[in-house]
């Protein structure tokens, strides 16, 4: 398993659970200077990010670019991929289409998560869960092309009512045609809706290609209450050798943040 911090330059985001903000060089440096393997990036959008300079950044701390998020299509741009109206939808996809070819371009993942939309008003369930699929069917085809999986979050029941748990995720997966999605398994939000957090990783299984590193109350790891001695044994157990990515407020500081989640990190995978 590897090493992951995450990085937003959003403004409308501020105040989320991201460890690090601001200056993606010096977010990058100091990533590097922590020994993290890589970055999640969650910008605007993909004019927001120079990718040449980018390139340049992560070639020079001899850091990854693990995923880069999605969620400014519906934070910044209201852009949900279960919006009622069609041409709405179709602005979504090209959205997620585009963050994939940038992450893609350094064999990345994109991350789907608040951009799934819910269900109310115009749209009932089954339509809303039938224009997720499309989109996840669309996207994990578009991103086979770079040799990287599509990413998909369950939420908690407060921020979508599409999937919430590991196997409403998994029935979800199983359901396209496209073999290329995986589940972004975020602890905070197991924390939330799973009975057993451990057990649900094992049920997941190889559907699981990403995990959001974080404690119960969305402070690093090692700040609230979550039990990880069962779920490391899990995600070995499921041979899991992808990325523990901080998404984490950044309490009680960035770096601070930073810091705490590779203590735990080194600790929990026995690197340190």
């Amino acid at each position: 398993m590897k090493s992951c911090v995450t990085i937003s330059l959003v403004e409308e985001a501020r105040g989320g659970p991201f460890v690090l903000w601001d200056s993606l060089e010096q977010s990058i440096g100091f990533a590097a200077e922590l020994g993290y393997d890589a970055v999640e990036i969650f910008s605007p959008s993909v004019e927001a990010l120079n990718l040449d300079t980018l390139g340049g950044l992560l070639d020079s701390a001899g850091v990854k670019l693990a995923a880069l998020g999605t969620g400014a299509g519906w934070v910044k741009h209201q852009l949900q991929l279960a919006d009622a109206d069609a041409g709405k939808r179709d602005q979504a996809k090209a959205f997620v289409r585009s963050i994939i070819d940038a992450a893609g371009q350094f064999g990345a993942m994109a991350i789907i998560g608040s951009m799934q939309g819910r269900s109310g008003g115009d749209v009932d369930a089954a339509s809303a869960k039938a224009y997720l699929a499309e989109a996840l069917e669309d996207g994990g085809q578009h991103a086979q092309q770079y040799g990287v999986p599509l990413i998909y979050e369950p939420l908690n029941r407060y921020e979508t009512n599409q999937c919430c748990t590991v196997e409403q995720g998994v029935d979800l997966l199983q359901s396209l045609s496209t073999d290329n999605v995986r589940l972004l398994c975020d602890l905070f939000h197991m924390n939330i809706e799973e009975a057993d957090v451990a057990q649900a990783l094992l049920a997941g299984g190889d559907k699981v290609g990403h995990i959001h590193f974080v404690d119960s109350n969305r402070r690093p790891v090692g700040c609230g209450h979550m039990q990880f001695g069962p779920i490391m044994d899990a995600l070995k157990a499921i041979d899991y050798d992808g990325y523990l990515c901080a998404e984490a407020f950044p309490w009680p500081d960035p770096h601070e943040a930073a810091r705490q989640t590779m203590r735990a990190y080194q600790y929990w995978t026995g690197t340190c």
